[in-house]
Parts: structure tokens; C-alpha cells; sequence
């Protein structure tokens, strides 16, 4: 393949990842969480870079709370414990009600609704409800790491003493991506907590703007990782 070949393979890429909405707000988001780390929440350019981008990605989210009361409806992957079950269906609750709040907010930043204090009122709302979905997803994502650990054990244990060492090694690095792509995801949510802790300034002394800022870029990255190709992400490795 010859350079220009390669070049337009790579823009091509770029394009594509462009054109997916959630990528375009995950890059936003780190601009935003960036600008708040640089602020440290002091008046100026990094703090105006802040709050316009913030309500800038709002618009992004419009209508996207059905896509969580899909899977809110959907039914559960088999041989899913319940207490799981249960989690994950609290989690879609927290995450759609928080990003359906999300469009009362923006109406309220907007000035299309006119109660500036029952909009300030609606967002902490909104806030707690994505802090516990997060803290939702952390706690499934730990059990589905053990989970996975737990077979991925059972699994090396087969492949000493079995000859079907090629379908065996499939199912183990198949395990093996699950697993490392279940701790991507407890990383992330577990960070998120944090941050959310930091938006409402329920540790102000210890969760500082700039830690906030700092932890919300860590996981805008990942995110933004998260929604690369998967053959680009094997090149990455």
C-alpha cells in the first residue's frame, strides 16, 4: 500500500469516527472537562470554554434517554443472576430520567424555560441520578469481572487437559477481550463517580474543580477509545 493509499485509509477512518453523534460529544466532552481542569473554577477564557461547551453537548443528547428506556424494556441476556438483572434495570432508570432532566436544563440555559431556580433544582436532580447510575455500572461491571475471571480460570484448567486446544484457546482470548473491555468500563465508571461527587460539590475541599476536571478528561478519553473501530483498536494494542 503506498502512502497516499494509506493516508486516505486514515481520513477515511477520521470521517467515519466523525460522523457518529456520541463521538462527536465524547471528543466535547473532553474539551470541556479539559477547560475545567485549566480553570480550577476561576473566572475567564478556560471557564467560558467550560460552560459553553457544556450546553453545547447538550444538544447532542436530545432524545437520547429512549435509547436507555429501550433497554429498559428489553429483556436480559440469558443466565444473567437476578440481582444483576436488577442493577442493570436501575441503571437505564437513572441514566434515561438523567438525560431526559438533561432537556429541561438545556431549555432552562437556553432561556426557553423561564424558572431559573427550579432548572438549577432539576440539574443536582439530574446529576444524582447519573452519580447512581454510575454507581450502578460499577458494581455490575466488578461482578462481571469476577464472573468472567471465575471462567477464564475454568477454561485454563480445560486446556491442560483437553486436546481441543484451538476451540479452547478461541473461547479463552474471547474471554479474555470481555474481561479487559468489563474493566475498561468499571475504570470508567468508578472515575465517573468521582466526578459527579465533584459537579455537586458534595467534597468541595478534596474534589476540587480541577480534580473534577481532571478525572472527567481521564474518562472522556476512554470513551472516546471505547468508540473506535474495533480493527483500529487492535492496531492500537
Amino acid at each position: 500500500m503506498s502512502t497516499l493509499d494509506g493516508t486516505r485509509a486514515d481520513l477515511a477512518l477520521i470521517v467515519l469516527y466523525l460522523n457518529k453523534t456520541e463521538a462527536r460529544d465524547k471528543i466535547c466532552r473532553a474539551i470541556q472537562y479539559g477547560s475545567k481542569f485549566l480553570s480550577n473554577g476561576q473566572p475567564g477564557t478556560a471557564q467560558d470554554v467550560d460552560k459553553s461547551t457544556s450546553l453545547a453537548r447538550k444538544v447532542f443528547r436530545l432524545f437520547k434517554f429512549v435509547n436507555d428506556l429501550q433497554a429498559l424494556i428489553s429483556p436480559p441476556s440469558q443466565g444473567t443472576p437476578l440481582p444483576l438483572i436488577l442493577l442493570g434495570k436501575s441503571k437505564n432508570t437513572l441514566l434515561s430520567t438523567f438525560l431526559l432532566l438533561d432537556q429541561v436544563v438545556w431549555a432552562g440555559r437556553t432561556g426557553i424555560y423561564k424558572n431559573k431556580e427550579r432548572t438549577e433544582k432539576i440539574s443536582r436532580i439530574s446529576l444524582f441520578c447519573w452519580m447512581g447510575s454510575s454507581i450502578c455500572t460499577s458494581i455490575i461491571e466488578l461482578a462481571e469481572v469476577k464472573r468472567l475471571s471465575s471462567q477464564i480460570k475454568n477454561l485454563e484448567k480445560d486446556m491442560k487437559l483437553n486436546d481441543k486446544q484451538e476451540q479452547k484457546s478461541e473461547q479463552y482470548l474471547s474471554k479474555i477481550k470481555q474481561s479487559n473491555d468489563r474493566l475498561l468500563l468499571l475504570i470508567k465508571s468508578s472515575i465517573d463517580i468521582v466526578v459527579a461527587v465533584g459537579l455537586l460539590q458534595l467534597a468541595p475541599e478534596t474534589v476540587t474543580p480541577r480534580v473534577t476536571g481532571a478525572f472527567g478528561f481521564i474518562t472522556s478519553l476512554i470513551s472516546c477509545y471505547q468508540l473506535l473501530p474495533a480493527s483500529h483498536k487492535a492496531k492500537m494494542q
